[in-house]
């Protein structure tokens, strides 16, 4: 990450803090109480979920199998095409228990830092400027 603002040998920028972050974060090892087990997409891309008005159809099942509602929610949630142009609230209208809405937010955190190495690379298929949008986001997610 050399030559990046905030990313080069020593340097304590924004993007060294979110790759550093989940060291105390994972240090617990516990998962999260409150998971329900549901048959997941594992796919949270949002061109994968069609909708016609009445119904949402899910058309990409290559990632799918047995998983828990919250991980979904959170895979969902922070997929890179749920806010890279404009945020989408997928959770305004679901509801959650206590021990799922920590489970939730757990996930979402795993599923920032999985975009946050995903999307170091910068590539051709997002915005510029999406890599800091999505360290910003890691480190929200941390700090909640």
């Amino acid at each position: 990450m050399s030559g990046a603002p905030g990313g080069g040998p020593g340097a304590r920028g924004p993007i060294w803090r979110s790759a550093r972050a989940p060291a105390g974060w994972t240090a617990g090892g516990q998962a999260p109480a409150g998971a329900r087990p549901a048959f997941g997409a594992g796919d949270g891309n949002l061109a994968n979920f069609l909708w016609d008005g009445t119904r949402v159809r899910i058309v990409d099942f290559e990632d799918s199998g047995r998983s828990d509602r919250a991980f979904e929610l959170a895979e969902l949630a922070e997929h890179v095409s749920a806010w890279v142009d404009g945020e989408v609230d997928v959770l305004a209208c679901v509801e959650l228990d206590r021990e799922e809405a920590a489970r939730v937010r757990e996930c979402r955190r795993l599923q920032a830092l999985m975009w946050l190495f995903l999307l170091s690379g910068e590539g051709p298929r997002n915005p510029p400027g999406t890599f800091g949008r999505q360290v910003e986001r890691v480190l929200r997610a941390l700090d909640s």
